[in-house]
């Protein structure tokens, strides 16, 4: 236990050990993380798994120092732990993830209920940039246990070349109560009532830029294609390297363009999928050593439709956001989907 005379003085403490993001904390003295603790409704020496690349293993209680420290109110921690327990599965490749050299970082999506009352977490206008408590606080718990509890380091353990803001805190919710589409989660396998986050390793957003025509019938197919420029071109490692996932954040005004041309989830990403069919020549001409693996003609960046999850979020406008991804591990960096347990929740009066 790393002690102090103040919290000023602990703060420093902190900052000089690497335990923070460079940000100033909250401290997470045992009040305050038992509390969080308590509010989990889970043991604090349950252990969630065994988090890279530093092989540190996340217990209740080490998952409530970081949120602590990331400023959560006890709402949050639900969202939080089922943020660390997605991550944590193999398939989601989290220590080679921690160790590449791409500048990737996870990205926490959130659906169902659990979006207003763990939070709420933001969905609308501004929703990955700065002003929302929920949503600033819950993805940065999740890295500040990425460092603390996985061991990343910059230029150690975490070998990203350059990284990105996500790498600070990387959250969202969909708006579900105006998207035209089903809930995402719902698409994935859940039920409506049941709140949900999926994680996904992804780069930074990369803004898609479209004006809509209504008097052009081709308008949702035009629009379709910009994204796709965006989500796979021959700069990112889902055109390159290939069969990982990435995610398409549609604002209200481009997702009514595809849902008044008679476009459901499914019809939209199997047609970015289709989009994404490539030329193999056209990745031998600007990475020969990873064409050479690809013996016929055209290529898939992605290996199926649903490798790409796809929803409504943000303002209405012009702008549109694509997050191509890592592609690489052994499971190719997979995005997974994890049930946040509401019903463990305890309120613990006056903090939240």
């Amino acid at each position: 236990m790393l002690r102090a005379v103040d919290e000023a003085a602990a703060l420093e403490v902190l900052h000089s050990a690497g335990m923070t993001d460079g940000l100033p904390v909250v401290i997470p003295t045992v009040e305050r993380v038992a509390n969080l603790v308590l509010a989990s409704g889970l043991d604090a020496d349950m252990q969630l798994g065994v988090m890279g690349p530093a092989g540190g293993v996340a217990t209740v209680e080490k998952v409530a120092v970081a949120a602590v420290m990331a400023g959560c109110l006890a709402e949050h921690i639900p969202v939080v732990i089922a943020a660390v327990k997605a991550v944590l599965e193999d398939r989601f490749d989290l220590a080679q993830m921690q160790s590449t050299t791409h500048c990737t970082a996870p990205l926490i999506i959130v659906n169902g209920p659990g979006r207003l009352s763990c939070g709420p977490i933001a969905s609308g206008f501004g929703a990955l940039g700065p002003g929302y408590r929920a949503n600033a606080s819950i993805g940065r718990a999740l890295r500040l246990c990425m460092i603390n509890i996985g061991g990343a380091r910059p230029g150690e353990s975490d070998m990203a070349l350059l990284g990105h803001p996500g790498k600070f805190t990387y959250c969202l919710a969909e708006d579900e109560e105006h998207s035209p589409f089903a809930p995402m989660h719902t698409d994935l396998g859940f039920a409506a009532q049941d709140t949900v986050v999926t994680v996904i390793g992804a780069e930074a957003p990369h803004s898609v830029m479209y004006s809509g025509d209504a008097d052009d019938p081709e308008d949702a197919a035009k629009l379709l294609e910009v994204l796709v420029i965006g989500l796979a071109n021959m700069a990112t490692n889902n055109a390159v390297l290939t069969g990982g996932g990435a995610v398409v954040v549609l604002n209200p005004e481009h997702a009514k363009i595809l849902a008044d041309a008679g476009l459901d989830r499914a019809d939209i990403l199997q047609r970015l999928w289709e989009l994404t069919h490539y030329p193999t020549e056209r990745l031998a001409y600007f990475a020969a050593g990873f064409a050479s693996r690809i013996k016929e003609e055209t290529y898939r960046c992605f290996t199926q439709p649903e490798d790409i999850l796809l929803l409504m979020a943000g303002g209405s406008g012009l702008y549109s956001m694509v997050m191509p991804s890592w592609c690489a591990g052994a499971h190719q960096n997979r995005y997974v989907s994890q049930q946040v347990a509401l019903d463990l929740y305890c309120e613990i009066p006056g903090l939240s």
